[in-house]
């Protein structure tokens, strides 16, 4: 089964614009057949507690840095929309065509 991640521009969005917008990417990426990898980072290991314990300075790099680690996991990226105004969306794509991934716009 083909993979794919979504770059979703999250930059002054509430928690349910991000989850609408993400759930209606997973949905139009599994009707296509795609298996959706995890780039919304959760767990305790990505609070930002925990991240200043480690010593994470700059943590949205520490997240487009687990991002950019797990699209090598896939074959397709799944820009939302607005994603050219986000700094991350936008190194993403970089990465996905500087890679040869296919790229699905919203």
């Amino acid at each position: 089964m083909k993979k794919a991640m979504l770059s979703q521009p999250m930059g002054g969005k509430t928690d349910e614009e991000i989850i609408e917008t993400r759930e209606r990417a997973m949905k139009a990426l599994k009707e296509k057949g795609f298996e959706v990898v995890n780039t919304l980072f959760t767990d305790e290991w990505y609070s930002h507690e925990n991240m200043e314990k480690r010593g994470v300075v700059q943590i949205p790099l520490c997240f487009l840095a687990k991002s950019l680690e797990n699209m090598s996991l896939c074959h397709t990226v799944y820009f939302c929309k607005g994603w050219e105004n986000a700094r991350g969306c936008r190194v993403e794509h970089d990465a996905a065509v500087a890679y040869g991934l296919e790229i699905i716009y919203e």
